[in-house]
This record gives C-alpha cells, sequence and structure tokens, in this order.
C-alpha cells in the first residue's frame, strides 16, 4: 500500500514517519504460567504537526482458524522523539498500569527500540516490573516483539507480530 510522508510532520517526528497510518496483522504470545495464544491487532500511529505521535494499540485473542474469541489488550500512549534522535514514550493500559520508556531512534534504519523507565500499577493490576520492545519495517510490514518482566519471572519473550498497513 502506498505511504506518503505527511507536509504538516513535526522535524522530529519525520525519522518515524514510517509509522503513521493504520496496521492490522496476526501475532503470538507466551509467557510462563500462561497458554500460547494468538492474537489479532489493529495499530493507528497518528500526528497532527506537533513533536510526537498519538499510538492506539487494541487486540483480540483467535482461535487456530483465527476466529475472534475474545477482546484482549487495549493501550494508548504517545511516542515523543527528540532531537538527538532519542525517544520517550509514554503508555496506558487496560489493565491496570502505566509506563515511561526510553529508547532510541536507529540512524539507518527504520526501526528502534525502547525499555520501560517507569511502571505504575493499580492495586488491582497483575504484578509487571518492566519491558523492551523492538519495532521494525521489513519489507513493508511493521514487525515488532515485547519482552515482559512480570509476576516473578525475568525479562523475557512476551508477544511478537507481523502487521500490514491498511
Amino acid at each position: 500500500m502506498p505511504f506518503e510522508i505527511p507536509q504538516n510532520i513535526h522535524p522530529n517526528c519525520a525519522p518515524l514517519a514510517w509509522l503513521i497510518g493504520t496496521w492490522a496483522g496476526n501475532g503470538h504470545g507466551e509467557y510462563p504460567g500462561i497458554d500460547s495464544f494468538q492474537f489479532g491487532q489493529e495499530i493507528l500511529f497518528q500526528q497532527d504537526g506537533r513533536p510526537f505521535i498519538h499510538y492506539m494499540s487494541r487486540s483480540w485473542i483467535v482461535d487456530e482458524q483465527g476466529n475472534h474469541v475474545r477482546e484482549a489488550a487495549q493501550e494508548t500512549g504517545f511516542l515523543r522523539p527528540q532531537a538527538d534522535g532519542t525517544l520517550e514514550v509514554v503508555l496506558t493500559h487496560n489493565l491496570g498500569y502505566a509506563e515511561i520508556w526510553h529508547g532510541e531512534l536507529h540512524p539507518e534504519q527504520p526501526r528502534f527500540e525502547i525499555v520501560t523507565d517507569a511502571v505504575a500499577r493499580t492495586a488491582t493490576a497483575k504484578e509487571y516490573t518492566g519491558g523492551k520492545r523492538l519495532y521494525g519495517y521489513v519489507n513493508g510490514d511493521l514487525l515488532y516483539a515485547f519482552d515482559m518482566a512480570a509476576m516473578g519471572h525475568e525479562l523475557q519473550p512476551h508477544t511478537h507480530a507481523q502487521l500490514k498497513r491498511q
């Protein structure tokens, strides 16, 4: 699907212009203490000329045939790229936690990696202490991987997905 860089994009956001738009696809999840699962996902990245990109994601569990089983995680937040190539990310989740992430934009490839700097959670949220995410633009698709430290376990793979531009 063709992609056009918005004319009003903020210079700090230009290295992330490849993200802007809607993406959808499928992924896989696993973690100690839970059954492995397949999921569908839709992600929206939008910008309005200011120095951030708004991020919204929703996912749902699917069965072996790809049929919708139930709703799953939702998150929203802001990617705040800085002029020096660093990246700040603020995310909130329907599961009862909020995160501050930091990382760096890759200077030569459309990808970035972020790690949690702080996690806050509500009294009813499951124990979650940190994460690491890698996003990349590969052959026209958005690929990502999320490693998580939670429920007494060290940082390890949790979810990954391949999404196509809509």
